[in-house]
């Protein structure tokens, strides 16, 4: 299984950083999570200089797409030509967003009227694209997540490792960056936040396979 974090320039190192290592930590035959992007290299808000292991069009293939925020979101979704070469499909992908990524769920046309978490910066842009923004850090209905707040990350990390592989191995992959002293807290919290969504995704899909 594949996961793509789609990530462009001016992007925000926590929301991809955190989703990189944490899906990796996931062990499973096949399964592998990495930084995509529309060039051979992309640059943080603090400058640090990451090299793409995919091009951008390899997320039109991959069993989840993870977009993370940036500083140039707003800019960066009004380009036509760059979104043209995305083609994603929630009917057959996990796709979800942390924080001003939810620009890229509108866009792209995948909510489907679902509303989103997002960072209180960005609200009022999402907002301004018609898209009800809920006062929580995690959502999820069907294949579509987002996430508000940086350090909400791990929640959509752990919800695209639970749909694919269980909760046996997000709980497994929590505990690998468990704050010492604070694992079984930080693992229950983090499974209590996405497990309604989950749980929710396996009545849908039990109602649509009859």
């Amino acid at each position: 299984m594949r996961i793509a974090i789609v990530t462009f320039d001016g992007f925000n190192e926590i929301d991809s950083f955190v989703a990189f290592h944490l899906l990796n930590r996931a062990a499973a035959e096949g399964w592998r999570a990495e930084i995509v992007g529309p060039s051979a290299e992309v640059r943080s808000l603090n400058g640090v200089r990451v090299a793409v292991q995919q091009p951008l069009e390899s997320a039109n293939d991959a069993d989840a797409v993870l977009f993370g925020s940036g500083r140039l979101t707003r800019q960066l979704v009004e380009d036509t030509a760059l979104l043209s070469r995305l083609r994603l499909d929630p009917r057959r992908q996990l796709i979800g967003a942390q924080c001003s990524g939810a620009l890229f769920l509108a866009k792209l046309g995948v909510l489907g009227g679902l509303p989103v978490c997002t960072d209180m910066k960005t609200r009022p842009f999402v907002e301004a694209a018609g898209v009800r923004v809920l006062d929580r850090s995690f959502f999820a209905s069907g294949n579509v997540a987002s996430a508000g707040g940086c350090l909400a990350s791990p929640c959509l990390a752990t919800w695209t490792i639970w749909r694919l592989l269980g909760r046996d191995a997000a709980a497994a992959a929590l505990e690998y960056v468990a704050p010492v002293g604070e694992r079984e807290r930080f693992v229950a919290q983090t499974l209590d936040a996405v497990a309604p969504f989950v749980e929710s995704a396996k009545v849908e899909s039990a109602v649509v396979g009859g």
